[in-house]
């Protein structure tokens, strides 16, 4: 499916008809313009109680425990197969709070917009937003546009920011990592980053390969109601790929983890592509996948929880926490031997979120 086609499926709020057809830096001067660029659509499609009163920031109450999370979003080709950076900047700083074991509750939303880009495209992204906002169940409350010289930008970048409740049964932290937990991932991956690398490179395959971007908060509430602190550690994999997260956690809890190819999810058509572009699929971005680490006594029925939800429908037990390599992240390859999986060094997918 093209992102034109998800963006007709999705559109429930026509385009408006503007005084303009692409932005200039007027309209993030703060003036006029300003009033009217946000007036004549933004605030309409994004509307709340909170949001409408055009305040400075937002005043809302939260009670218990608190996750706040922030991120940008500098995606090139801003529109791609599954998804583009409107709903990725949503979904990305949504999965980010709910890993903490969070409910998402409210978010800011910032633009960065290089002079000259079009309405039309900015409306299909403000779409986007919206959809995946309403989705997530999350209000956007308050924001901020700003407008850049042509050529000191690429169309558009945005920040978003977000607060949420910890759940109560949530204990989500790497401390609670114990020898002979078992790690587990919630689906196929490196479709992200081999979606936005075969669209750059112009490579076709039989079928298309689609960003797995999506909200997981929903999700990962069910699983915490169930398991509680047996989940003992949650993380999206996102730059740097399922390699780089784990390492981390090695590096920080002093454990090793011991990791089996075999095991490990991987789309025909997305291995096909790594290959050909000599990339690993576990250094590679993703945008709707979780990384648990839980308790081995809950980690069969966890998996066919997380097997029911239609964000795990592909969800796979990948691997086991041991103390043989503290610090180390180590791979059983298909042909039987081991490697060490180190960091991601250097640059390999740019701008892939």
């Amino acid at each position: 499916m093209s992102s034109d086609t998800k963006i007709k499926m999705n559109l429930q709020c026509p385009m408006p008809k503007f005084d303009f057809d692409v932005i200039t830096m007027g309209h993030g001067s703060g003036g006029l313009l300003t009033h009217k660029f946000l007036q004549s659509g933004v605030f309409d499609i994004l509307k709340n109680d909170l949001l409408d009163q055009q305040h400075d920031g937002a005043s809302f109450e939260l009670t218990g425990r608190t996750a706040f999370s922030t991120d940008s979003y500098v995606i090139s080709p801003i529109f791609f197969p599954g998804g583009d950076i409107g709903d990725l900047a949503i979904n990305g700083t949504v999965n980010d709070i709910a890993m903490c074991g969070a409910t998402p509750k409210y978010l800011s939303l910032g633009f960065i917009i290089e002079e000259g880009f079009t309405m039309d495209e900015f409306w299909k992204v403000l779409v986007s937003i919206k959809n995946a906002a309403d989705k997530a169940g999350i209000k956007i409350v308050t924001g901020d546009t700003k407008v850049v010289e042509k050529g000191k930008g690429d169309k558009i970048f945005i920040n978003t920011s977000g607060i949420g409740t910890i759940h109560p049964k949530a204990n989500i932290h790497h401390n609670n990592i114990k020898e002979g937990d078992v790690v587990i991932v919630s689906g196929n991956i490196a479709n992200h980053g081999i979606a936005i690398m075969s669209l750059r490179a112009g490579i076709e395959f039989e079928t298309t390969i689609e960003s797995d971007t999506a909200n997981l908060n929903h999700t990962i509430i069910k699983l915490i109601e169930e398991f509680g602190n047996d989940i003992k550690f949650l993380r999206d994999p996102t730059r740097g790929g399922v390699a780089s997260v784990l390492n981390e956690i090695a590096e920080l809890t002093k454990l090793s983890f011991n990791l089996d190819q075999h095991l490990i999810p991987v789309n025909e058509s997305v291995e096909g592509a790594c290959e050909m572009l000599g990339l690993d699929p576990l250094y590679v971005a993703n945008e709707g996948l979780f990384i648990a680490v839980v308790d081995p006594k809950i980690a069969p029925t966890f998996l066919a929880k997380l097997k029911a939800d239609e964000n795990g429908k592909d969800a796979a037990i990948i691997g086991e926490v041991t103390t043989t390599h503290p610090g180390k992240v180590i791979m059983k390859s298909r042909i039987g031997g081991k490697r060490i999986v180190n960091y991601l060094t250097g640059e390999q997918l740019p701008r892939i979120c």
